[in-house]
């Protein structure tokens, strides 16, 4: 039976339906707001799966083009990989929810998210959040929910909650907000150089209308929903538990205590061994062989306990460090001869390199999704996590959604200072590749990127830095960590990135592992986070302070012109046929926009310069009273017929040829000749006029 609710939502109606489709799902819900509507489906195994120490979590938003009225491009018309934009949304629906589920739940759970319909004014992400919540809710999936997500613009300093596309493009700030209704999980947001306190204000106004949403879900609940299954949380053996307890506490305290990360990391690899090699009881020993993954449970949950005691009560952080202290800085650039732009940025083990490449306009990135027009990209930020940079060895398979992730939140930091197109005509690719991981990479990849666009002379407007702050918090204890370093992340409650310019926030991005936090904490930790990239900032300036003056010997050096849009046509030529003569005669790259626009692009200065001279003459108008020099093309009784411009032709009557009397045109000229010739007159119809005669006078 189809049960369905419905509220007001800033001047639309958004609903929530069930029992309609996808009724052998856990929970299926289709969400609408306008006409954009969403279906999202949760499902969960029976049985808990065996040996994992994680929980089995998979998010996936299936973009689907039908939703837009198009089909794919591609020989195969249809859809293949999962694109950015898809990934990316897959995260934003998994953070919020992923800490709501009951800890050491071991059961898989799988939501899958599949917009259906998209009106180009309604984002299919947020609604995407709010269904896999109702989703869960309605389950009979354990879910400590329901959790609520808003998206929040600033347009003309005004807040505006839940705006239209048409909005968004001329919003200073487009953040995503989720959270339960008493506190806030996740936020994500890209922002133009937005003040903390604008920050906090539309966090605020976006969990108020997340209260609403979860007041709908819980009504669709109670209309619809499931008894919860009983499910058995995953505990390590007690027998197995008591002994590591007993074995190892003193030493994995001990070995808390060492501040370098891979002396520490070892000891703590040597306990766990030297723990199983401990064991004397048969019995015991059997059980461990069966559930090894016991004693590293039961390591982790005593490492936690101590690392989070001495932060709390102590004051005291596993390397040492003061809890806003920043790890040691260094920062160089221009390692790379032959790049465009490079840099490394270290912060204690955590090293992230960056390099720049420049290249033309045609080499942007052009993206189909559910759009209705296909979108470019004139700036990519790349994130590479190798294994190597913590010690692993693994295959390297691609970029995964974490890296795809990391890159994005990089990428949407330094967008804000980055020139525009008409004074810097060029496409721009950064690479960030991790060469140590110890917390907090993707700020790195921030940093290093700031100093790789400053190295390649790209004319930023301000130098960004980031930080990721943490988080203990027991009760009424709280702790706010600066520079969280991996372990401080691991055994943490929050995960909070940061990144500006000094005149305010271009990128946030805030993860939360217990059941969310206060405003008032969210605002302890900007203020602090403020501190901190101010800091990191100064560090950064002290190798390179402002962009170059010149860009690099090797980048592509690019001329731009305009020409009427009506000349295109004889620029491209038929079947390209000009412009590809012109790229073979100058070896550059000419790239042609629909508004007229020419970009030249080439490692060659004088190449440049030619294909731009040819450009300029072919699209050249004829000026009454100016002298050219021409070719004879057509020879007729009364005239010759003279090529002044590419394409361009005008005639020189026979009483034009001389100041003398011609009896014949060929006593004068003939086809092939070269000629000067002087513009008398342009017609109402555009016939040019020329005259040999008054072009040799003196």
């Amino acid at each position: 039976m189809i049960k369905k609710v419905e509220m007001e939502f800033d001047g639309k109606i958004l609903s929530l339906e069930t029992g309609r489709v996808a009724r052998e799902a856990g929970g299926a819900v289709i969400v609408r707001l306008g006409d954009t509507m969403v279906l999202a489906t949760a499902t969960a195994s029976e049985l808990p799966k065996e040996s994992v120490d994680f929980f089995p979590l998979t998010v996936d938003f299936e973009e689907k083009l039908y939703a837009a009225g198009k089909i794919p491009g591609g020989f195969f018309k249809r859809e293949g990989r999962p694109t950015e934009k898809a990934i990316l949304t897959s995260r934003l629906v998994d953070r919020p929810i992923r800490p709501l589920f009951p800890e050491n739940f071991r059961n898989e759970v799988q939501i899958v998210v599949t917009p259906l319909s998209v009106d180009q004014e309604n984002a299919p992400d947020v609604l995407g959040m709010i269904g896999a919540s109702t989703a869960l809710t309605i389950s009979e999936i354990p879910f400590m929910g329901p959790a609520g997500a808003a998206r929040v613009g600033l347009v003309e300093g005004k807040l505006i909650l839940n705006p239209s596309s048409e909005q968004m493009e001329k919003s200073e700030l487009d953040i995503v907000v989720a959270g339960t209704k008493d506190a806030v999980m996740m936020v994500e947001a890209g922002a133009d150089e937005v003040s903390e306190e604008k920050i906090l204000e539309a966090i605020e106004l976006a969990h108020r209308r997340i209260k609403d949403i979860i007041k709908l879900q819980e009504e669709l609940a109670k209309l619809a929903g499931k008894p919860k299954m009983q499910v058995k949380l995953y505990e390590p053996n007690p027998d197995i538990e008591k002994y590591v307890k007993d074995f190892a506490s003193k030493r994995i305290a001990g070995a808390l205590e060492i501040t370098d990360k891979d002396k520490q990391s070892d000891e703590l690899k040597k306990i766990e061994q030297d723990t199983i090699e401990s064991i004397k009881d048969e019995k015991l020993a059997a059980l461990v062989k069966e559930r090894r993954f016991d004693v590293k449970a039961v390591i982790k949950s005593i490492e936690k306990k101590i690392v989070r005691d001495m932060i709390l009560n102590k004051n005291v952080r596993p390397d040492g460090r003061k809890l806003d202290e920043i790890r040691p800085i260094t920062c160089e650039v221009g390692l790379l001869p032959r790049a465009h732009g490079s840099a490394i940025f270290t912060r204690g083990t955590t090293q992230a390199m960056t390099v720049a490449t420049l290249g033309s306009v045609g080499e942007e990135q052009r993206i189909e999704g559910l759009e209705p027009e296909e979108s470019k990209k004139r700036y990519m930020h790349h994130y590479n996590f190798p294994s190597y940079s913590v010690g692993e060895v693994r295959p390297l398979r691609g970029p995964g959604r974490r890296e795809i992730g990391h890159g994005a939140l990089a990428e949407r930091a330094l967008l804000p200072v980055l020139p525009t197109e008409d004074k810097f005509p060029y496409t721009i690719r950064l690479v960030s590749e991790i060469l140590m991981s110890n917390g907090s990479t993707s700020m790195a990849a921030t940093c290093g990127s700031t100093l790789a666009l400053m190295d390649a002379g790209i004319p930023i407007t301000s130098p960004v830095s980031g930080i990721a702050m943490g988080l203990i918090k027991e009760g009424d204890k709280v702790a706010i960590l600066s520079d969280i370093q991996g372990i401080e992340d691991f055994l943490g409650d929050m995960d909070f990135k940061v990144a500006g310019t000094s005149k305010g926030i271009t990128a946030i991005q805030m993860d939360i592992k217990i059941k969310g936090i206060s405003i008032e904490i969210m605002t302890k930790a900007l203020e602090k986070a403020d501190q901190g990239r101010a800091f990191i900032l100064k560090k950064m300036q002290e190798s390179i302070a402002s962009p170059r003056k010149e860009l690099s010997q090797f980048a592509p050096r690019v001329i731009t012109l305009s020409v009427p849009v009506d000349k295109i046509g004889m620029v491209i030529g038929p079947g390209g046929k000009n412009i590809k003569r012109i790229i073979e005669e100058t070896g550059v790259q000419v790239d042609i926009e629909d508004d007229g626009r020419v970009f030249i692009t080439g490692a060659d200065a004088e190449g440049a310069k030619e294909a731009q001279r040819i450009i300029e003459a072919m699209t050249a108008e004829a000026k009454v009273g100016e002298v050219y020099t021409g070719k004879v093309t057509r020879i007729m009784n009364f005239g010759a017929f003279v090529e002044i411009l590419p394409g361009k032709e005008g005639l020189v009557h026979i009483s034009q040829l001389a100041d003398r009397r011609v009896a014949k045109v060929e006593d004068v000229v003939k086809v092939g000749d070269t000629i000067k010739v002087k513009v008398v007159e342009i017609d109402d119809m555009g016939r040019v006029n020329l005259s040999k005669k008054a072009a040799e006078s003196k």
